[in-house]
């Protein structure tokens, strides 16, 4: 394995995200933690690009986090709800600390 992969990984997993199967999700790895997910790019041997943060919805699909009229949503395909404070600032940290693991390299 690629030491630049392992230590990726070494620091997702400090950070207590979790990568969870979705065979679904097709040319993405799926990242979860504290009930939010942050889709990554499956790039080679390796993660690509870093997406929205969100949550997985019960139609099977992903309800992306975004910010209306000076509040959150989560907003997915048929589905449209408003986010609680603590939610929306969860996958905000979730994101933070994902792009973050993947982008140290010291």
């Amino acid at each position: 394995m690629q030491e630049e992969l392992l230590g990726q990984l070494e620091r997702i997993a400090a950070a207590g995200i979790e990568m969870i199967p979705a065979a679904e999700a097709g040319p993405y790895f799926v990242f979860a933690r504290e009930g939010c997910v942050v889709l990554v790019e499956r790039r080679g041997e390796g993660f690509g690009a870093v997406g929205s943060p969100g949550k997985l919805v019960e139609q099977g699909g992903f309800a992306a986090l975004v910010r209306r009229g000076g509040e959150d949503w989560w907003v997915g395909k048929g589905e449209e709800r408003r986010a609680g404070a603590g939610e929306a600032e969860a996958a905000r940290r979730l994101f933070t600390d994902l792009k973050a693991a993947l982008t140290n390299h010291g």
